[in-house]
């Protein structure tokens, strides 16, 4: 199958093209893929972090792309189109996280369309975390040409199914990410984040933005006892202060807090991922609201048990195969009942069972085969 695959790549960094990185190699082993990724993405204004870019700091993986979309000119989406229609590719791949880029895509998607070639998405988001008046119309015109969807969590799925309910679909969720090297004994992964092997440490990861409940695992915190500590290690969309504030008002009730909330308000590069969740034992995400996370997908990688709130794709991707304990309420207090839930449970190593059988059946080879096998169906 000759594939094109419209996304973002490197030199671009994060989540979502890391995830296109491994799919790419993954359909390359048995198909003619070619990547086509932004010449812009965001505009530097609008875009929250310190760069989109990869530094010199990231292992990523380079993948090969023609860089042609411009997010906000409209001349390269009829550029992109042609470029793409060029390949005389069987099918398109895109992927659809956030509202901003739905007239790009979506315009790219009738170009090709009308040449007849296949069309389809993977859905991140169909409602952004942090919603706007747009959202759903965008989200609705960008899907209108889609030929097909795959949705990584059901909570996805109800979302693109209430703006066009006959589109053709399957759920496949988010694979383990492998990319990141082998895990670490615990007391070398502390060391080198200059802490002591002395707690049980529990690990909030990725980007720092409101409906991540931060600030519920913060004041989770406060009612824990001294042999918790918890690594906060991200980088800030917004002001970090609002949780600097809260964390000094905790202190000033609690001193050993001091010593047992330790921050790193900073992108993350590749190469220190494995010593982050190496010193981990246990991943905890607060979340006020989600569909799926890539946070998981690494947890996985690393064999970490997940505690998380009970929103979104959360609850099938934790709960179901057994790899965490899901909170019994989005509160400080119901992330720290999973919390202690977790550490008393009489044999943890069910979760580590739980995590590699997982795996096992979840594999990026597992999902470029439902791709190629939906596109086929199409």
């Amino acid at each position: 199958m000759k594939i094109a695959f419209l996304s973002t790549f490197y030199p671009f960094r994060g989540g979502i093209a890391q995830f296109n990185a491994n799919l790419y190699e993954e359909l390359g082993k048995e198909h003619q893929v070619k990547a086509f990724t932004f010449k812009r993405q965001y505009p530097s204004l609008l875009f929250p972090g310190k760069t989109q870019y990869v530094t010199e700091q990231d292992d990523a993986k380079v993948i090969e792309s023609i860089s042609v979309l411009d997010s906000i000119n409209p001349f390269s989406y009829f550029s992109t189109a042609k470029k793409i229609a060029g390949l005389e590719p069987d099918v398109v791949i895109m992927r659809y996280w956030i509202s901003f880029l739905a007239p790009a895509l979506g315009t790219v998607a009738r170009l090709l369309r009308r040449k007849g070639i296949k069309v389809i998405t993977i859905t991140d988001n169909i409602i952004p975390h942090e919603r706007k008046f747009f959202d759903k119309p965008f989200a609705k015109w960008f899907l209108k040409p889609i030929n097909g969807c795959i949705a990584m969590s059901s909570s996805v799925l109800e979302d693109m199914l209430s703006l066009t309910p006959d589109k053709p679909y399957i759920l496949k969720p988010h694979p383990p990410y492998d990319h990141f090297g082998a895990k670490m004994e615990k007391n070398e992964a502390c060391e080198r984040l200059g802490i002591k092997p002395d707690k049980k440490n529990l690990l909030f990861f990725g980007l720092i933005r409101d409906y991540k409940g931060l600030d519920l695992l913060i004041e989770a915190m406060g009612h824990l006892d001294d042999s918790y500590r918890v690594i906060i290690a991200g980088e800030s969309y917004g002001s970090f202060d609002k949780y600097r504030d809260q964390i000094a008002n905790l202190v000033a009730k609690n001193h050993s807090l001091a010593e047992r909330i330790v921050i790193f308000n900073r992108y993350i590069d590749d190469y220190e991922v494995p010593a982050f969740f190496s010193a981990a034992d246990l991943c905890v995400l607060p979340y006020k609201s989600a569909t799926q996370s890539g946070i998981t997908a690494i947890s996985l990688h690393f064999e970490i048990p997940v505690v998380a709130t009970r929103t979104g794709g959360l609850e099938e991707s934790i709960e179901e195969p057994g790899i965490g304990i899901l909170a019994d309420e989005i509160s400080a207090e119901g992330v720290v009942r999973a919390i202690e839930s977790y550490f008393s449970h009489p044999d943890k190593s069910l979760f580590t069972e739980n995590i590699r059988k997982f795996k096992e059946t979840m594999s990026w080879k597992s999902f470029a085969k439902a791709l190629v096998d939906f596109c086929e169906s199409l």
